[in-house]
């Protein structure tokens, strides 16, 4: 029986102004990232788009794997007027969600049947990068807007409200697209346009609360003034991503195109490797030939970095080797798991219960479960069991492709959804106690983009994978990827003390 005094630790923790907001705000975060993974695949499957360019639409999500790149920006620098009005947090939230709202009407404007995919991309682009930012700012909001006790209530209730928004673009997204008459073998583009200027509505959420919210005192003072500093930092980041867009297409241009999976994936590392050192080269360039100032430069992009490596070493390479692989295996599987369950034959109301809605409950379940577990037995051994779980049951995809019924499928998505969640769960607590408490949102940032790196990046091969060999062969490939993750957190246990990153950041 619950006490009345239990009752009112848990009121207190969670109907408090800081709670609720953040509840909303997760909602506001979860609702576009399916608009432009399984939702958006749905869309371009049911329209005709063959299932290798489906997955390479999930490249339009990088953004959550660059948001690093410009999170000091968003750190630094004020917007002109609405900084004045709403402030530095909910200034940017504000026009991150109006980009987010325009990309999804750009989306839903767009019939992928009628015009090259390359016009739908765009608006996929926009909205990941929208989002990412958005996420950038949540996070900094976050730490920033109440005392360092409360943070564990308001990181459950962001995770609350953004499982409950995949819920909203996720099953919703299903559900209306059915509703409004567009099913396999029936694609009405009306259906699907219906259905994303709704998700463009539905972001209204996030509007409403970025306006109803107090802006948080900030902790951390900027280290520059100078509207001048602003301005340059803003040029080097823009001509950057310039040379880095050129440097990928003339790349694209030169390298040799392959009918072999695994050499047309080698030729886009080299591809993206090639674009990532001219993106490096032009800003290390601008930054000796003094478009912005070097000291501007180095507490921007280089001391989070730096403060990183200077308290793990030598260890800091096996830490970010741990951090860019962990989620490998279910990530990569999870990027065409939609477009599996329709080529079994599910509908997309059946798919929409399983997986979005059932699916997502089990994933809260197993983010409660995976907290459980790291206290008991410590994160490093946590992350040891997530890992197991989450390679693991990537096998029973193999059993769903030859028993493709509605029970295997659940059995399949309960217990993949409650390892992922698990494995979520102890990953972000591993993240947070290797976080600097001087560069949190900086170093935060990092860490999550490159947790979804690699995954996104194999992930758009996915369909070019199943494309070459078939379902059962693909998710063993995913299972065997996960294996050696299992050595590196044993490494990692064996080498670093969490207790200690902990001592050391305070």
């Amino acid at each position: 029986m619950i006490q009345q005094s239990d009752f009112s630790a848990f009121k207190a923790a969670y109907f408090n102004r800081q709670a609720l907001s953040m509840l909303f705000l997760g909602f506001a975060a979860g609702v576009p990232i399916l608009l432009i993974f399984s939702s958006l695949g749905l869309w371009l499957r049911e329209a005709g788009i063959d299932r290798s360019t489906v997955t390479m639409f999930s490249w339009a999500a990088l953004g959550y794997s660059f948001k690093f790149i410009w999170s000091p920006l968003v750190d630094a620098l004020p917007l002109p007027v609405l900084g004045k009005i709403l402030g530095h947090r909910r200034s940017w939230l504000l026009l991150c969600q109006v980009f987010i709202i325009t990309a999804i009407i750009m989306m839903a404007m767009t019939d992928p049947a009628q015009v090259a995919p390359s016009v739908m991309a765009v608006g996929a682009v926009l909205l990941g990068f929208s989002a990412a930012t958005q996420d950038i700012v949540i996070d900094a909001y976050r730490i920033e807007s109440a005392p360092s006790e409360m943070q564990t209530a308001l990181s459950a209730s962001y995770v609350a409200g953004y499982r409950i928004g995949m819920i909203i673009s996720g099953a919703g997204a299903l559900y209306l697209a059915e509703l409004f008459g567009s099913k396999e073998g029936m694609y009405q583009y009306v259906a699907w346009q219906k259905t994303y200027l709704i998700m463009a509505c539905v972001m209204l959420i996030g509007v409403a609360t970025t306006l109803l919210i107090r802006e948080p005192i900030r902790q951390v003072k900027p280290v520059f003034t100078q509207t001048a500093d602003y301005a340059r930092l803003c040029v080097v980041f823009a001509l950057s991503v310039v040379a880095f867009i050129m440097t990928y297409r003339t790349m694209g241009g030169v390298l040799p195109e392959s009918e072999s999976v695994g050499i047309a994936f080698l030729l886009g590392c080299v591809q993206f490797i090639s674009s990532a050192i001219a993106m490096g080269a032009v800003s290390y360039g601008l930054v000796q030939a003094g478009v912005v100032r070097r000291e501007v430069a180095q507490a921007t992009w280089v001391a989070p970095i730096t403060d990183f490596f200077a308290r793990y070493g030598k260890k800091a390479m096996l830490l970010l080797a741990l951090i860019g692989l962990y989620r490998i295996s279910d990530i990569v599987a999870g990027n065409i798991s939609n477009l599996f369950y329709q080529d079994l034959g599910f509908t997309k109301i059946q798919i929409a219960n399983a997986v979005k809605v059932v699916g997502v409950i089990a994933s809260i379940g197993g983010g409660f479960v995976g907290g459980w577990v790291a206290q008991q037995m410590g994160v490093m051994r946590a992350m040891m069991v997530g890992a197991i779980l989450a390679c693991a049951t990537n096998l029973l995809f193999i059993i769903l492709a030859n028993m493709p019924t509605i029970l295997v499928m659940y059995f399949a998505v309960i217990t993949d959804n409650l390892a992922a969640g698990l494995a979520s769960a102890v990953f972000i607590a591993f993240l947070s106690a290797l976080t600097s408490i001087r560069f949190t949102a900086v170093q935060y940032a990092l860490f999550s983009s490159l947790m979804t790196l690699s995954p996104k990046i194999l992930g758009g091969y996915s369909g070019a994978i199943v494309d070459a060999t078939d379902y059962p062969t693909f998710f063993a490939i995913t299972f065997v990827i996960g294996l050696p993750i299992l050595y590196l957190i044993h490494l990692a246990d064996k080498h670093i003390s969490l207790d200690e990153s902990v001592l050391d950041k305070e």
